[in-house]
């Protein structure tokens, strides 16, 4: 028998290693993504075009009674510069400004130094000392080491906002997307946990271990059958679909539903930015999943830009609680459960107190005036007045 030459062998290995993913990945569509180029520079500057469109826009003008939040009054008068650091969306659009020009109508001694290029400047921008509050998403695992490494507690987090309903870039709520030829309406988020995750050993609440999130392959869910449904789907293969893993929406999705496992289902297939031959932003995953009886996918801002055949399923918090359907109201009331938010990062002091200008300023931005700024501005979506106290609570 003749011996195969190394290359010829290579060549054998990727061709069955080919074969074995095409079986695995049964009936779901090949992207057209997976072959265009990612450069990450013009990916920035398209991003860029894309925001700058956006920015200055009013996208909601739904006006929900604010009454119930607290109205701010000062409790010392202050002086000196706030220095923000952190998401651009806040100054790409009016929001910082909104808040400045109203915040220094009951304190004028203060001036702002707004630096807000990326939320990933927030918090390395509060270790080192050059800003007094961080602006953006959730604070990463590594952020959150960085800072505690540096400063041995952590920072003093703010709900400054709730996501918004559909605005890309906005940190907008995310759904889950089906064929709108599949019979089911909701699922619970176990039930998201058995599709897009995987057996674990335990899951991250912020730097804790906790291992008491452990699950085992038992409760993967892998076909349409394990849903209940019958016929046809009984049998098939469930198709999972995401962003990419290296985004920070994956990062939060990972905490919401697979308890920050990042174990994920083993047959996901994730999905990334790309440039179009306009200098456009393009992402293919809502237009691969149209294409995907079987597919399910989870999508910040689903209902943007949604193709006609597919639908966004309500969500159960846990078995027997109600059902929601992603609406604006559910969303900025957060009885939807995969609402995000919008966060503001501060130092305290070892005595746990904080700088007096930074919590005048917190104390005003979960305020009404605060929060009716959020409003005029038209993307985020504003707090409610439980959310509200909530932060106020810390500030005591």
């Amino acid at each position: 028998m003749k011996c195969m030459s190394y290359p010829a062998k290579r060549a054998a290995a990727v061709a069955g290693a080919l074969l074995s993913l095409s079986a695995l990945l049964g009936s779901a569509p090949v992207s057209a993504q997976a072959n265009r180029p990612a450069l990450g520079l013009d990916l920035q500057h398209a991003r860029a075009k894309f925001i700058v469109v956006k920015a200055k826009k009013v996208f909601y003008t739904k006006r929900w009674d604010l009454s119930g939040l607290p109205s701010y009054h000062p409790t010392t008068q202050v002086r000196g510069t706030l220095r923000l650091w952190g998401s651009n969306y806040i100054q790409d659009g009016n929001l910082g400004q909104y808040w400045a020009t109203a915040f220094r109508k009951f304190q004028p001694g203060v001036r702002f130094a707004f630096h807000m290029q990326t939320t990933l400047a927030a918090v390395p921008a509060l270790v080192f000392g050059v800003a007094d509050i961080g602006v953006g998403r959730k604070i990463t695992f590594a952020e959150q080491l960085l800072y505690e490494r540096y400063q041995n507690r952590d920072p003093l987090e703010i709900a400054a906002a709730t996501g918004s309903y559909d605005v890309t870039g906005w940190q907008p709520a995310y759904g889950i997307v089906v064929s709108k030829d599949n019979p089911l309406t909701h699922l619970t988020m176990e039930q998201l946990d058995g599709i897009f995750g995987a057996e674990r050993l335990g899951g991250w609440v912020g730097t804790s271990w906790h291992p008491e999130f452990a699950r085992g392959p038992a409760q993967n869910i892998r076909t349409w059958g394990q849903l209940g449904l019958g016929g046809d789907w009984a049998d098939r293969p469930i198709d999972v679909y995401g962003l990419n893993l290296r985004y920070h929406q994956a990062t939060e999705m990972s905490d919401l539903i697979l308890k920050g496992s990042d174990k994920w289902n083993e047959r996901l297939r994730i999905y990334a930015n790309y440039v179009t031959k306009d200098g456009k932003l393009g992402r293919s995953l809502k237009s691969d999943l149209a294409k995907d009886r079987y597919g399910i996918a989870w999508i910040a801002a689903p209902t943007y830009k949604l193709p006609p055949g597919l639908k966004v399923l309500a969500i159960a918090a846990h078995a027997g609680a109600p059902y929601v359907p992603y609406t604006m109201d559910t969303v900025r009331d957060r009885s939807y459960p995969l609402f995000s938010q919008i966060f503001m990062y501060v130092n305290r002091r070892a005595d746990g107190s904080v700088d007096p200008k930074v919590r005048e300023f917190l104390r005003f931005i979960v305020s009404r005036q605060g929060q009716e700024a959020i409003e005029r501005d038209g993307k985020y979506l504003p707090l409610t007045a439980t959310v509200a106290q909530e932060q106020l609570d810390k500030l005591r």
